[in-house]
C-alpha cells in the first residue's frame, strides 16, 4: 500500500507513476479528496472535544456559584451527538480512502524502466547459447508421451483443461529438482525452508497485493471464504504479518515449495501447448525481509540465486528487466529470468524476482525497530521464484533430448535421480 503521506505531498509523481503501471491517474484525486475530508473532520472533532471539556470544567463551577447549568448541559448533549456524527462520518470517509488506497499499485522504482508493454521490457543479459541439435527437436508433450512420463489426455480427464498428471520418472524428475532446489537454497544460499499452509485467508491475500485486483483470478472456498494460494510468497510474507522485529533479524530469508493454483492460464493453441501454462503447477519460492537501504543489493542477490540453479544445469537463460507497464500490481522493479525451451522455439519464464519496497509491509503491517525505543519502520520485501515447474521440466526434456529420443538427466541431478537418462 502506498503512504497517504507520499500520496498528499507528491501527487504529480504519484499520479506519473499509476499512468506508468496503466492505471487510472484519477484515483490520485478520489484518495486527495477523501483525505481532505478526513482531516477536514478530523479537525472539526478536536474543536468539539475541546469545547465539550470546556464546558464539562465550566458545569462543576456555575453550579457552585448558584447559577443555571441547564444550557450548558445541553450544549454538553449536543456536542457529544455531534461527535457520534461526526466519528461515523470519519470511520466511512476512511474506509472509504483505505478501499481506494488498496487498489493503486505500487510505484515503479526510480530506475525502473518506463514503457507501454512488455515490448519495451529490457534484456539486460543472456547466459549461454541457444541448444543446437542435428536432428529435429521435439517438444515436451511429444517426448513425455513416448517416455511415458507425461499425461496430459488423463491430467485433462479428471480436472478439465489445464491440468496434467506426470508418470514414473517425469514425477521422480520433478520431486528431484524440488528436492536439489530446496536443499541448494538451504545449504548454499542461508535460507530457512518453510512448509506453508495452501489455503489462506481474504487478509493475508491482501497483505501481499493479490486481493483485491485479482480476486477473479483466484481459487476460493466459498463456504469458507479461503483462497488456494497462486504462490508460496502470499502465506509465507506473511508469517510475520501484524508483527515488529528486531533489526538484528534481518535480513530473514526463506523458502518454500508449495502447488500454486492460478485460473487464469491464457489462450490456447500451439503457443500454449504441453504444460508451460497451466492452473495448477508447483514451485519453489525465495522470499526475503530486509532492512529499506539493502534491498537494491537485495534483489540483485536474490536473482543471482535463481540464475545460478539454471547455471548448475547448463539450461541457457536470459534475465530481462521488466519495464513499468508489465510490473506486477506490487512490485517497484523485476527481472525475469527466461529459458531456452528447443522443442517449443521459445523462451519460457522460470523465474520473477521482485522488489516490493515497503508496499507489502505496509499492507500487512510488518514492522522492525532498528533499536530498543525507535519508532517501527516498515522493512522492504522481496520475493523470486527459485524456480517455478513445469516450465524447468520443460526446459530439462526439451535441452537435454537425445536423438534416439532419450532424455540426459543434467550431470547436477544425477546423483539424487538415481540415473543418468530416461529411457533408451
Amino acid at each position: 500500500m502506498l503512504d497517504i503521506r507520499f500520496v498528499r505531498e507528491n501527487p504529480d509523481d504519484a499520479r506519473k507513476g499509476l499512468q506508468a503501471k496503466l492505471t487510472d491517474p484519477a484515483l490520485v484525486d478520489q484518495v486527495l479528496a477523501f483525505d481532505e475530508q478526513r482531516r477536514s473532520l478530523i479537525q472539526e472533532t478536536d474543536e468539539l472535544k475541546r469545547r465539550k471539556n470546556e464546558v464539562s470544567k465550566q458545569i462543576p463551577q456555575v453550579a457552585k456559584a448558584g447559577g443555571d447549568i441547564e444550557a450548558l448541559k445541553t450544549e454538553s448533549r449536543g456536542i457529544g451527538d455531534k461527535l457520534k456524527d461526526l466519528d461515523d462520518s470519519l470511520r466511512t470517509i476512511e474506509q472509504e480512502q483505505h478501499d481506494i488506497l488498496l487498489r493503486l499499485p505500487n510505484m515503479p522504482g526510480p530506475d525502473t524502466p518506463i514503457g507501454k508493454s512488455e515490448d519495451e521490457n529490457v534484456v539486460r543479459r543472456t547466459w549461454g547459447e541457444p541448444a543446437k541439435f542435428d536432428f529435429d527437436a521435439q517438444s515436451h508433450w511429444d517426448l513425455g508421451q513416448a517416455l511415458d512420463i507425461l499425461d496430459l489426455e488423463r491430467g485433462a480427464k479428471i480436472s478439465g483443461s489445464g491440468f496434467y498428471a506426470l508418470k514414473g520418472a517425469g514425477a521422480r524428475l520433478q520431486r528431484t529438482l524440488v528436492h536439489w532446489m530446496l536443499d541448494t537454497h538451504t545449504r548454499k544460499n542461508g535460507y530457512t525452508e518453510i512448509a506453508a499452509p495452501h489455503l489462506v485467508t481474504r487478509q493475508t491475500l491482501t497483505g501481499t497485493g493479490q486481493l483485491p485486483k485479482l480476486e477473479e483470478d483466484m481459487y476460493r472456498i466459498e463456504s469458507d471464504d479461503l483462497f488456494l494460494i497462486p504462490t508460496a510468497e502470499v502465506p509465507v510474507t506473511n508469517l510475520h504479518s501484524g508483527e515488529i522485529l528486531d533489526a538484528e533479524q534481518l535480513p530473514i530469508k526463506y523458502v518454500g515449495h508449495t502447488p500454486c493454483y492460478r485460473r487464469e492460464a491464457g489462450s490456447y493453441g500451439r503457443e500454449n501447448r504441453g504444460i508451460s501454462r497451466v492452473h495448477q503447477f508447483d514451485k519453489v519460492e525465495m522470499v526475503q525481509f530486509v532492512l529499506p537501504e539493502n534491498s537494491s543489493d537485495a534483489l540483485e542477490s536474490l536473482t543471482r540465486n535463481a540464475a545460478e540453479l539454471l547455471e548448475a544445469l547448463g539450461l541457457t537463460y536470459r534475465v530481462l528487466e521488466l519495464c513499468s507497464a508489465d510490473l506486477s500490481f506490487a512490485a517497484q522493479k523485476c527481472y525475469d529470468l527466461e529459458v531456452w525451451a528447443p522443442g517449443m522455439d521459445r523462451w519460457l519464464e522460470v523465474s520473477s524476482c521482485s522488489n516490493f519496497g515497503d508496499f507489502q509491509a505496509r499492507r500487512a503491517n510488518i514492522r522492525f525497530r532498528r533499536e530498543q525505543g525507535a519508532k517501527p519502520e516498515f522493512p522492504h520485501t522481496l520475493n523470486g521464484s527459485g524456480l517455478a515447474l513445469p516450465r524447468l521440466m520443460i526446459a530439462v526434456i526439451e535441452n537435454y533430448q537425445q536423438a534416439d529420443g532419450s532424455i540426459k538427466i543434467p550431470d547436477v541431478l544425477v546423483p539424487m535421480f538415481g540415473q543418468d537418462r530416461i529411457g533408451g
